[in-house]
């Protein structure tokens, strides 16, 4: 037997592994913070309250870091946690079904994220910190036994949808002032979006959601039946939205916003083609511009 190595081999694997902390962003998963924390900026814009002083923009900062790596990054370890034996199916290399990440690293990082989530909702107010705790009852919700509602796509899809853009948009407001009906309002019809978007993600795991028993909108529909129910819900919450705003008599962002569903359409009709194979790039491209049109939305309530 060649210890030596052997020795070597374990050394250098060893050497190849993640920091403790790495191993812990890689769980809160980046790539999943961007929603939220743009929905805390839109919901900040729709206040009407943002000026460009230091305190407005700490504030900002913090509500952001809250609302993505610290929350967000929070839900996704929650999910990784009790994915762990679908994962194991799907894709057994992640850091807890192949043993890199430990339970107690796990729940220590959980901890951590909702002691600081708590703490900055504190600081940027009363009814922040409410929703804060709404949040985090939901996270645990979608995941978590015995309700664990992302065991059923539309169950769980509306739960992550509420979470990452409606409750975000709400933070967003609350803390910088108190909120309207017309922003509550369009934080809902963007959720009501999201909650087809939240499926553009289950496209990559049908088959192992599929032997696990998770009742994905892919699994439940088929693809080609999950990529009308998508675009359809997309479409629908922003002509909502767009009727909201010409009913209010803004009919400027109304005209604004037709035309950010209109650069949609070449995306959607791609994606309902070959939705296996164009997931990806109407994720990446059609979710993009979704999102600007929040923004574009949350402007136009500055006015109202």
């Amino acid at each position: 037997m060649d210890i030596t190595g052997m020795t070597s081999r374990n050394e250098a694997t060893r050497a190849e592994r993640p920091s403790m902390l790495a191993r812990s962003i890689i769980l809160m998963k980046p790539v999943t913070w961007f929603p939220p924390t743009w929905a805390f900026l839109c919901g900040a814009v729709a206040s009407g309250a943002i000026f460009w002083s230091v305190p407005n923009l700490l504030n900002m900062f913090l509500g952001m870091v809250m609302a993505g790596p610290i929350l967000c990054g929070m839900s996704q370890v929650i999910n990784d946690w009790y994915d762990r034996d679908v994962d194991a199916l799907n894709e057994p290399d992640r850091l807890i079904p192949s043993g890199q990440v430990s339970e107690q690293q796990v729940w220590t990082t959980i901890v951590v994220l909702v002691a600081i989530g708590l703490g900055i909702g504190i600081y940027l107010g009363r009814w922040v910190s409410v929703v804060v705790i709404i949040g985090l009852l939901l996270a645990v919700a979608y995941s978590a036994p015995p309700f664990r509602a992302k065991q059923n796509g539309w169950f769980g899809n509306a739960l992550a949808a509420i979470s990452y853009e409606g409750l975000a948009w709400i933070a967003g407001h609350l803390a910088f002032a108190a909120l309207t009906p017309q922003s509550l309002l369009i934080a809902a019809l963007y959720s009501l979006g999201t909650h087809g978007i939240m499926s553009i993600n289950d496209y990559k795991s049908i088959d192992g959601d599929i032997k696990a028993g998770v009742r994905t909108i892919p699994v439940q529909h088929g693809p080609k039946g999950a990529a009308w129910l998508i675009v359809w819900t997309m479409v629908i919450s922003q002509i909502l939205v767009i009727t909201a705003f010409a009913i209010w008599g803004n009919v400027f962002i109304a005209v604004v916003l037709l035309g950010v569903l209109v650069a949609q359409v070449p995306l959607q009709y791609r994606f309902l083609k070959d939705p296996m194979g164009f997931y990806l790039i109407f994720s990446a491209f059609g979710v993009l511009i979704f999102v600007i049109g929040m923004l574009i939305a949350a402007i136009g309530l500055r006015g109202l």
